[in-house]
């Protein structure tokens, strides 16, 4: 992708749990197809073009003037007719409990068109997240407007995505025994869990995490964090199938070819270190 621009706001400390990330995404392009790879769960205002998505497993769905996105288990392919801006909210698992009150199984690798959810009443914030001129302006009105959601809306187990955060990020390679020990949770209850709040089950994650965070690596050229790469999966062959699995690209690609919009997005992530979870910024 050629002119583009990319930034990225942390939530209020409040609202950690709910949201992942602000950000605003413009380019400067007539028509355009960008992969993008696997990822949590997504509230996107389509501020300026057209366009839709082609998920992971070949379904085309047309983007509405606000869009939720479930979570994704592989690339999703976006074609778009620009010029382009997005304003978007990071949904974590609790913050999609909370506003969806639906599995996030259901969901996945899907959209939904917002106003179908909440009302009509979220083109007016559409229509002032595009009046307002600054990053700063359009976070405070997205924050109200995901305040004023959250203020009804069925409270979420965050205990539960707080031990899965902490499962899928203190291990190269997590081990669902662990989840069910920490959790205090049958197998059963973890996985009907897992599929509800992340929209997969914990060894579907625990590979989506493991290959999103080796792909951030590579795509960094963080040479001091490569070596857990090494422990994190069986052989190269397993290392290259994982990584293009999640991400539609081989490792090879992402470390000596890494196309630009990729690369923009894990360096800005990862300087948001120590103001969102380690699950974010390292992935």
């Amino acid at each position: 992708m050629s002119k583009f621009s990319l930034e990225f706001a942390p939530p209020p400390d409040d609202m950690q749990e709910l949201v992942s990330t602000f950000y605003l995404f413009s380019a400067d392009i007539d028509e355009s197809t960008q992969t993008e790879r696997a990822d949590r769960a997504q509230l996107r205002f389509l501020l300026q073009g057209s366009g839709g998505y082609e998920f992971h497993d070949g379904v085309y769905l047309d983007a509405a003037p606000v869009t939720i996105i479930g979570p994704t288990t592989g690339p999703t392919i976006g074609h778009v007719k620009g010029p382009l801006e997005i304003f978007g909210i990071g949904l974590q698992p609790a913050g999609w409990g909370s506003l969806m009150g639906a599995d996030a199984e259901r969901y996945t690798n899907r959209l939904i068109d917002a106003a179908s959810i909440f009302g009509d009443g979220v083109m007016e914030t559409h229509a002032a997240i595009d009046a307002a001129e600054t990053l700063a302006e359009k976070v405070t009105i997205g924050e109200a407007f995901a305040r004023e959601l959250l203020k009804d809306a069925e409270s979420s187990p965050i205990w539960f995505t707080r031990v899965v955060d902490e499962w899928l990020t203190g291990s190269a390679s997590p081990d669902i025994n662990d989840l069910i020990d920490q959790s205090g949770l049958s197998k059963r209850q973890v996985e009907r869990m897992t599929k509800r709040f992340y929209g997969a089950s914990p060894k579907l994650l625990a590979r989506k995490y493991r290959a999103l965070r080796a792909a951030s690596l590579l795509v960094r050229q963080d040479g001091d964090e490569e070596a857990p790469l090494e422990d994190a999966f069986y052989d190269q062959s397993h290392l290259i199938r994982e990584i293009k699995e999640f991400t539609g690209a081989t490792p090879g690609k992402i470390s000596k070819e890494p196309d630009t919009l990729s690369k923009e997005v894990a360096e800005r992530r990862k300087k948001l270190a120590g103001k969102v979870s380690k699950l974010i910024s390292d992935t």
